[in-house]
């Protein structure tokens, strides 16, 4: 099946009890058994929900994969893959990442004896000279939050091949409507699927996807053991929100073209970070690895002054100052101050998440609002 029709039909029928079109949404905590081990495949929510099931199958189907698994948040998805490690195992992460996902690497797993490595993934060389024997897992996003950084998969899967490690992509600002890191080499794909994929900003969950049954194996077991699983009803959310992602896709990368063009022309902005740029760095992987160039945007101005970032992003109207991304409505956000505050300012700075840094989920208005809305929020400032 072609992408847009996988969405719809991937994993998913009928209801056979009553030919109901949509998925039920299975709101039971357990099941009737006709006798000890007699059952009809499902035993208790936490182990299995007819409603998870149908979105693990539809979003393992999205991204070329065999086996998926959903959580209660993206946290809890990268949570279950760092549980695969053991004390002494070694990991080297992109050092331009979801400021939680660096959180959660430096003070939750860290105190547990693993060792993480932040490197410029933009320059594959500093992964291979990295690397060592107790290296056991590569952790990248491409593109990266909330630089727009690209990283050659196929690249850093034949490294982590060479050194027996599991490669593990964040692929939430790409969805697998542009990007499927499975076919690139990747072991494991992860989606804060409260982004993109539910596509509305009303539900958490985190998804991951993989081809091996061995690592799906161990995936299972540690959602099923720890039980940071995703409800029914936010299971039925998200498959309804699937079904229209190719379209918002689309949009999302029509609007955001528009508005990366018309900053990088803006006499107040200094650089814009979007992969479609012909300036940006690593472009022309961009185009090999990924099918078009997404909407999300960040850009710095000149004057790096605090003061007028906090201006600017409050100065909107149409573009909703708030955390997260992938709705169908547009956002703004001061990574420094909010998605990444977490980082160490000396280590943001280094990686230019500079004071006058902004992040733009744009969503699937009118391009031509959401340019005259940007327009007056600069006029605001000096």
């Amino acid at each position: 099946m072609k992408f847009a029709t996988k969405t719809i039909h991937a994993g998913l029928g009928p209801d056979p009890a009553t030919g109901a079109i949509m998925t039920p949404i299975y709101q039971t905590s357990t099941y009737v058994q006709e006798g000890i081990g007699q059952h009809k495949g499902y035993t208790y929510s936490r182990s299995g929900n007819p409603t998870r099931n149908a979105l693990e199958q539809n979003i393992a189907a999205l991204e070329n994969g065999k086996f998926g698994a959903c959580f209660g948040s993206g946290m809890a998805a990268i949570d279950a893959v760092l549980k695969m490690l053991k004390p002494g195992d070694e990991v080297i992460a992109t050092n331009d990442l979801y400021g939680g996902s660096y959180r959660l690497f430096t003070s939750i797993f860290a105190n547990f004896g693993i060792v993480f490595h932040f490197v410029d993934m933009s320059d594959i060389q500093c992964i291979a000279q990295t690397i060592n024997t107790n290296t056991k897992l590569i952790w990248v996003e491409t593109p990266t939050n909330p630089m727009l950084n690209i990283i050659d998969l196929h690249a850093v899967a034949d490294i982590a091949q060479s050194a027996g490690a599991l490669l593990a992509v964040d692929n939430t600002f790409a969805t697998p409507y542009l990007q499927n890191p499975l076919d690139l080499g990747a072991d494991i794909v992860m989606h804060s699927a409260t982004k993109y994929l539910g596509g509305h900003s009303d539900v958490m969950m985190g998804v991951l996807v993989c081809q091996d049954p061995q690592i799906a194996q161990k995936i299972y077991h540690i959602q099923n053991s720890s039980g940071a699983i995703a409800g029914p009803m936010d299971s039925f959310l998200v498959l309804r929100g699937i079904k229209t992602l190719h379209v918002r896709m689309q949009r999302h990368c029509e609007n955001g073209e528009k508005i990366a063009r018309w900053l990088s022309l803006h006499p107040k902005v200094e650089h814009v970070y979007w992969p479609g740029l012909e300036t940006h760095l690593n472009h022309d992987i961009a185009k090999k690895q990924m099918r078009g160039f997404g909407g999300m945007i960040s850009f710095s101005l000149k004057e790096n002054r605090l003061k007028d970032a906090q201006k600017l992003v409050s100065n909107t109207k149409l573009f909703a100052l708030a955390e997260s991304l992938g709705g169908v409505e547009s956002l703004i956000g001061h990574p420094a101050s909010m998605t990444h505050a977490s980082i160490p300012q000396v280590d943001r700075e280094k990686l230019g998440i500079v004071d006058s840094l902004i992040r733009l989920s744009v969503g699937i208005e009118d391009s031509v609002d959401l340019i005259v809305d940007m327009d007056k929020a600069m006029n605001s400032i000096a």
